[in-house]
């Protein structure tokens, strides 16, 4: 019978996932992207990447979440006491914010369950560029490694939320939305350096001294003593505007094109919307110039909320219900109360307006209608 049973089950793993995972089954699967060529040019290098992760962040964690069990909220479960405070060291709502950070920087967030007794005692996150893998001969994950200073430590798959972002192309990593602006902030980032180099040379295109002597060549010692007067004298913010005192048949010819030739501000708000509409955030929100896709900042931020940030607190709830059931003692679900998101206080005032005017409906059906018990 018990071999029947097992039969019976055998059928249900899918046809097409041992193929994802033949080639690597039981071993670490590590993640061809550079997680910090990203975070160090995308977030710490560029002002936008960094406000677009920081406003993610802090937009979702700010969702207040109610716990459900068996579709009634729960007070007092111990889960919900563990989601306020998961660890020593972090609240709640900090938590769920590094969570998204990392989800943006890589397209991948990891956390870690540490259990006591079979019950979970603390939640953390855990550095996506420390975490690989393991895929079973299902082509499903069935460990993570984690590795620091080439020590590993092998997790079991229930030990894990793996949050992760679409990617077209691999079965088991996110794809993040700095790769994909990986272009643009290239783009932005050198057209800053191109800016804090042209500021440090006085604010002037390069040029040539030209030695207009009979013999057309200045000696090793003269030419040295000449650069090293140009880098001392001449160069650096302190030095802006200051003459330059030519002697011995010497003329200074400017080269180059200038920023407006080379259309530069516009170039880097180009990239800087690029880098934005990678991330799904308006740009009138980070004081791009140039964009007036929506008629006011309420109406941008109206649409931040609505288009990005609710998708993404549903996909961090739903994540985190499923991940805790089993230690729920029922049907857990995570609730995000966005009557509480100032943001989104027009539509549920026009929805509330719309109910109130329906007079083909009863108070009970309204309070239905608009999220409340009757």
């Amino acid at each position: 019978m018990l071999n029947k049973i097992r039969s019976m089950f055998a059928g249900k793993a899918s046809a097409t996932g041992p193929l994802i995972a033949l080639h690597s089954a039981g071993r670490a699967l590590w993640t061809p992207r550079n997680y910090g060529a990203l975070a160090r040019e995308g977030y710490a290098g560029n002002v936008v990447g960094h406000r677009c992760i920081a406003m993610l962040a802090e937009a979702v964690s700010s969702v207040p979440l109610s716990l459900l069990i068996d579709g009634k909220e729960a007070e007092t479960h111990p889960l919900k006491a563990l989601l306020a405070r998961p660890n020593g060291a972090q609240s709640g709502r900090e938590f769920r914010g590094q969570l998204v950070a990392y989800l943006m920087l890589a397209g991948n967030a990891y956390a870690e369950m540490v259990q006591l007794d079979g019950s979970p005692r603390e939640l953390f996150a855990l550095r996506p560029d420390r975490m690989a893998v393991v895929p079973a001969r299902s082509g499903w994950p069935e460990a993570y490694d984690y590795s620091v200073n080439g020590a590993t430590v092998r997790l079991p798959r229930e030990a894990v939320l793996h949050l992760k972002l679409f990617h077209p192309t691999d079965d088991h990593y996110g794809l993040s939305p700095l790769e994909a602006a990986a272009r643009a902030i290239d783009t932005h980032n050198a057209a800053s350096a191109w800016n804090k180099a042209m500021l440090d040379n006085a604010a002037r295109p390069s040029g040539a001294l030209v030695y207009a002597a009979a013999n057309g060549h200045l000696t090793t010692e003269q030419f040295e003593r000449l650069k090293s007067e140009l880098q001392t004298a001449y160069q650096g913010a302190a030095n802006a505007g200051r003459p330059l005192v030519l002697e011995g048949g010497l003329d200074w010819k400017e080269m180059g094109f200038s920023p407006k030739d080379m259309d530069f501000i516009q170039s880097k708000n180009m990239a800087a919307r690029e880098v934005a509409l990678a991330f799904g955030v308006p740009p009138m929100l980070l004081g791009i110039p140039g964009d007036n896709t929506y008629a006011n900042f309420a109406e941008a931020n109206r649409v931040f909320w609505r288009q990005t940030v609710v998708p993404l607190v549903l996909k961090l709830a739903d994540a985190l219900s499923l991940w805790l059931e089993p230690h729920a003692g029922g049907a857990l679900s995570l609730v995000p109360d966005l009557d509480q998101v100032e943001a989104l206080a027009p539509d549920r005032d026009a929805l509330w307006k719309r109910v109130n005017e329906a007079g083909f409906l009863s108070n009970d059906e309204k309070r239905a209608a608009v999220g409340y018990t009757a």
